[in-house]
């Protein structure tokens, strides 16, 4: 038996230790702390360690969340403060100029330590909003930081403070305020996926093309489910080509969430785009990384069609019709049944239907493109396009 006091503070740690057999320390241990008059017990070999970095990390990170609400200087106003693992010097950033704008906040290019980059500053939304936002968001980062995939766009970093940023055609540091931050991550030269679909609408893709941006997207959620990590906003748009157009990349983390382990149900609200919503998302039911499953069998009937699933309809039809009646997409007769197969399953009405995005990816690689052809282009100029998603397509539920 050993006993540790400490001097100061007057609390006490003893450990027990037992063994069977002769010793070697593989019985059980327990630990007791004393603080004042209260014992708290904990038995060690209940104690995991296995998240210890990351729930160190986050600790950091909260204490310097904390520190920029109480208006503590931002990094490049304190030289002799450590950054962050996930954080970036915005000292080093240059922002050129605006590419794109959204429902949480405004798209940059720019460099970054030389590299080119895209810059999304994030809006946190009224003031009430702010602090739930940001701990969920500093939670994630230190997540984010560590992914690695080819069909991943790569995250440079982030920061919780703006005052520092300069923006195009301000004077010295215009930060956006105290209700922004900031992530970078790697710039795309090749545009978005929804772009290169609607330049392809007349003449469709080969079916040996879809099928190859269909196996990039479809491995990229399969790592990111790996990692816990829903990103549920599937969609055309946020899906990027490399300069080459020769491989399509995950990419706005804007609203992704980390699952928790111990209860993967953990999410509610209608988040995401409303033509990849899955019915449990329309409804505001519970939901998990199965909601990226069913956006996906939308996208992969998106790409073979090079068109929008559902055009010209209102929210209120779009989602009583996939919810209530269960109608999705109309698929055409040309598409090889192994891939309507896939868009079958993965919008299926219930989630525990849908095949994890691991699954999904092995059927994708079984597909011989060359016993099947794309999506046939032959839609006279005066016929509307797209599918006839509602009083052709079957009810699936």
């Amino acid at each position: 038996m050993s006993t540790t006091t400490g001097s100061s503070s007057g609390a006490r740690s003893r450990s027990f230790g037992s063994s069977s057999g002769g010793g070697g320390g593989g019985g059980e241990v327990t630990c007791v702390s004393r603080a004042g008059e209260k014992e708290v017990y904990v038995r060690a070999d209940k104690i995991d360690l296995s998240n210890l970095d990351v729930e160190l990390e986050q600790t950091r990170s909260k204490v310097w969340l904390e520190q920029q609400r109480a208006g503590a200087a931002s990094p490049q106003q304190q030289p002799g403060r450590e950054l962050l693992e996930w954080e970036i010097d915005l000292a080093k950033l240059d922002i050129d100029n605006q590419v794109a704008s959204g429902t949480f906040g405004v798209v940059y290019r720019g460099t970054y330590d030389g590299n080119d980059v895209a810059v999304k500053v994030l809006d946190w939304g009224q003031e009430g909003q702010e602090t739930k936002h940001r701990e969920a968001f500093e939670k994630e980062v230190a997540v984010w930081q560590k992914l690695d995939h080819p069909n991943v766009t790569r995250f440079v970093g982030a920061s919780m403070g703006t005052s520092q940023l300069k923006l195009p055609g301000s004077k010295g540091s215009s930060g956006p305020g105290q209700r922004c931050c900031v992530v970078v991550v790697e710039y795309q030269h090749g545009g978005t996926l929804k772009t290169f679909l609607y330049n392809h609408r007349d003449k469709k893709l080969p079916y040996k093309k879809v099928v190859q941006i269909a196996l990039d997207i479809a491995r990229g959620l399969c790592y990111l489910h790996s990692k816990k990590i829903v990103h549920r906003d599937v969609k055309a748009e946020n899906m990027l080509l490399n300069k080459k157009k020769s491989t399509v990349r995950i990419a706005d983390f804007g609203v992704a969430r980390v699952e928790a382990q111990d209860n993967e149900n953990n999410m509610t609200g209608q988040t995401g785009t409303l033509g990849y919503m899955a019915p449990e998302v329309l409804e505001g039911r519970p939901y998990d990384h199965k909601c990226d499953v069913y956006s996906f069998g939308v996208l992969l009937w998106e790409t073979f069609c090079c068109n929008m699933a559902y055009p010209n309809y209102s929210i209120a039809d779009i989602a009583y019709h996939v919810v209530k009646l269960g109608i999705r997409p109309d698929i055409p007769r040309c598409c090889p049944r192994t891939l309507s197969e896939i868009m079958a399953r993965c919008w299926d009405g219930k989630p525990d239907n849908r095949p994890e995005m691991a699954e999904v990816v092995a059927l994708l690689e079984k597909i011989d493109t060359n016993k099947g052809k794309g999506m046939t282009p032959a839609i006279p100029d005066n016929t509307a396009q797209g599918c006839s998603c509602f009083g052709f397509a079957k009810n699936i539920e």
